[in-house]
């Protein structure tokens, strides 16, 4: 099956690139660093973008799908996003096997004078568009999932729990719809921003010393709730940068809350292998389990 993405840029463009192209990675407020033809849809409304003051600018959408549709949010502590190795990854290797149609997020970083709510709007309203694509895309706007990497994860666990959380002004008929994801996928994500955080995430997130109250308002575990979406977490237990014990708290928030989950822990792994494994390592059977896992609860559901 042929397919292509979309990048959902925080400028608010969506531009419909062939499988094929290479991506660019971009800090916020760049513009692509190559001419790229495709259709364009805008995110937010030009000139408001909550929370900022420059221009809309551009970003990327699918050229045959299975009616699925995938919303990518990679990671990058907060720092940066990382494009390539946790979306780019996923064309050839697994979504041509999948027939998903990725929507790939660049959602905005922590900066001085920036609403620490400005990642989860920006998760909130792509969620929001990819349901308005839907039908002209013969996408199942109710099947709308969420993949999240390291403080990707954090972003998308952010918007399974917090996805109507009031966190920008409604900006027209779009921010009507839901902004509940059908299934969050969690790959070694950051949860906790208490004892076990990645520092670099909270520093950037929250300041280098948050007072307890703080940490916990963003610490996912801490937010799990009945009618959150069934949930899949994925980890290495030789993770060293973004400790184990993220998922594992997780998944204990969501037993308790009785939402359906699965945890699945590798020896090894370490962090950010995205979809770059060995392929004779027990970690390389990952994709499949999401895979699988998708499929299994979109017939549950």
């Amino acid at each position: 099956m042929r397919f292509s993405r979309v990048l959902l840029l925080l400028s608010g463009l969506l531009l419909t690139v062939p499988a094929s192209a290479a991506d660019v990675p971009l800090r916020a407020g760049e513009h692509l660093g190559r001419e790229l033809a495709g259709e364009q849809l805008p995110l937010w409304p030009a000139g408001q973008v909550p929370g900022e003051t420059g221009t809309a600018r551009p970003a990327h959408t699918p050229a045959r799908a299975n009616g699925r549709a995938l919303l990518v949010i990679p990671g990058g502590g907060y720092q940066r996003v990382v494009i390539d190795k946790e979306d780019g990854a996923l064309v050839p290797e697994w979504v041509d096997r999948t027939g998903y149609t990725l929507f790939v997020l660049r959602y905005r970083l922590p900066q001085a004078g920036r609403d620490r709510q400005a990642a989860l709007a920006d998760a909130q309203r792509a969620l929001r568009v990819v349901r308005d694509q839907a039908a002209r895309r013969r996408l199942d706007a109710d099947s709308v999932s969420v993949m999240g990497f390291s403080a990707g994860g954090h972003v998308a666990a952010r918007l399974a729990t917090g996805f109507d959380a009031p966190v920008y002004p409604p900006r027209d008929a779009i921010d009507r719809l839901s902004a509940r994801p059908a299934r969050a996928v969690l790959v070694y994500p950051v949860i906790d921003m208490g004892a076990h955080a990645h520092s670099g995430s909270r520093g950037r997130l929250l300041g280098e010393q948050p007072d307890a109250a703080l940490a916990a308002q963003y610490s996912m575990q801490q937010h799990v709730r009945a009618d959150m979406p069934p949930t899949l977490l994925i980890h290495a237990y030789d993770d060293r940068v973004v400790n184990v014990h993220n998922s594992e708290v997780m998944a204990q928030a969501l037993a308790k809350a009785g939402v359906e989950h699965e945890l699945h822990l590798f020896a090894h792994g370490g962090h950010g292998f995205g979809m770059r494994m060995p392929p004779d390592s027990t970690l390389a059977v990952w994709p499949l389990l999401a895979q699988r896992w998708l499929q299994a609860t979109e017939a549950a559901h």
